[in-house]
């Protein structure tokens, strides 16, 4: 055999953490405003999970660190926003 099937640090799936964070936050912040309540909540959720998790494995050296902060920044203004806007509507 040519080569090794031995997994490295950048066969791991918390590479995609950031990224998938980055992309539900952008959708919960932009989410809130076109009134796409119930998937906004959803996103901005997972978004700031996804972040979490991807910085903590960013720090460790797996991932970036700048998608994971921004992700999960734009998750939690997709979801306080949502949440504000139906507290007010209450």
């Amino acid at each position: 055999m040519a080569g090794t099937n031995a997994p490295t640090a950048t066969d791991t799936p918390a590479t995609a953490l950031g990224p998938t964070a980055l992309v539900l936050g952008a959708f919960s912040a932009v989410g809130t405003w076109a009134f796409l309540i119930p998937w906004t909540v959803i996103a901005g959720a997972l978004a700031m999970t996804f972040g979490a998790m991807g910085i903590h494995y960013a720090r460790k050296g797996t991932g970036r660190l700048w998608a994971a902060a921004t992700g999960a920044a734009l998750g939690a203004a997709g979801f306080i926003g949502t949440v504000t806007l139906l507290w007010a509507m209450y």
